[in-house]
């Protein structure tokens, strides 16, 4: 199974919290971060007291993993897009990343790993 994951389930792996590590073990045959996520993850690091740790523990994960990333290009900025748009015109608000995010994996065939409610 193809496993998109976001922030929230990347940080729980690393804390070692079972039910993802068992997860992650079990079903991800093909595991995809988006370079959004990336970005976010390097963001919390930079604001610990660890970013080197967490860096290298990361690089790592994508490595022992075979972890491929989901670029942004202009398909995906237009994906974003169309789905922003819609989401404003039935007045659902979520955060603006995991928009992002969707417009990472609309079209895609893709299973999103996400602790959200919004998906």
């Amino acid at each position: 199974m193809k496993l998109v994951l976001d922030t929230n389930v990347y940080a729980d792996y690393a804390e070692g919290i079972a039910e993802i590590v068992d997860f992650l073990a079990t079903y991800g045959e093909h595991i995809l971060i988006p370079s959004i996520v990336v970005g976010e993850l390097m963001y919390g690091f930079m604001h610990g007291n660890r970013q080197r740790f967490n860096e290298r523990k990361l690089q790592q994960f994508i490595k022992r993993l075979k972890v491929d990333i989901i670029d942004v290009n202009v398909d995906v900025a237009r994906k974003y897009a169309l789905i922003y748009h819609s989401l404003r015109k039935k007045g659902t608000k979520i955060p603006i990343n995991d928009v992002m995010d969707c417009g990472l994996l609309y079209g895609g065939g893709r299973d999103i790993n996400h602790k959200r409610q919004a998906f």
